[in-house]
């Protein structure tokens, strides 16, 4: 036997919760369900809402049931009704992968900004020669011959 499964997701709103409008609408939703040819159904709830799937045996059971004036008044009645309900064949919400997915690879190189090379300085470094002191005293490179303290009123 094979059931075609429908799945209506809604999803909770500003001001009030998927869950409170399942406790307000899960009966006739379910009753309407069961008056018109549905061999199985499930709740679920979720931290984003509430997910209801049903199952017929014939693939145009759905939109009967889809057009009774309690499914549609239930269906109106929705937390957020611009984004908060998806109405869609087969089985919905949490099924499908057993295993998560795998991550996307990153677009471009990973929206890293291409590194840039610090502009380069050029810096002057002064004469490597120590200025004469107060004292005489000079540098090593002054000459070999010469001594390398100097008097002030020597020669």
């Amino acid at each position: 036997m094979e059931l075609h499964w429908w799945s209506i997701e809604v999803l909770d709103g500003p001001r009030l919760s998927a869950a409170r409008w399942q406790d307000s609408h899960g009966n006739a939703l379910v009753e309407a369900a069961v008056t018109h040819g549905a061999y199985d159904w499930q709740w679920h709830r979720h931290t984003w809402g509430v997910l209801f799937e049903i199952a017929f045996r014939a693939e145009d059971r759905f939109a009967g049931f889809r057009d009774l004036p309690a499914v549609r008044a239930a269906l109106d009645a929705v937390p957020d009704p611009v984004n908060g309900l998806m109405i869609y064949p087969g089985r919905g919400g949490g099924s499908g992968r057993v295993r998560p997915r795998r991550p996307l690879p990153k677009t471009g190189a990973g929206a890293a900004p291409i590194p840039v090379e610090p502009p380069r300085v050029e810096l002057h470094l002064a004469s490597s020669r120590p200025p004469v002191t107060v004292g005489g005293v000079t540098g090593p490179d002054a000459g070999a011959s010469e001594p390398a303290v100097r008097h002030a009123a020597g020669r």
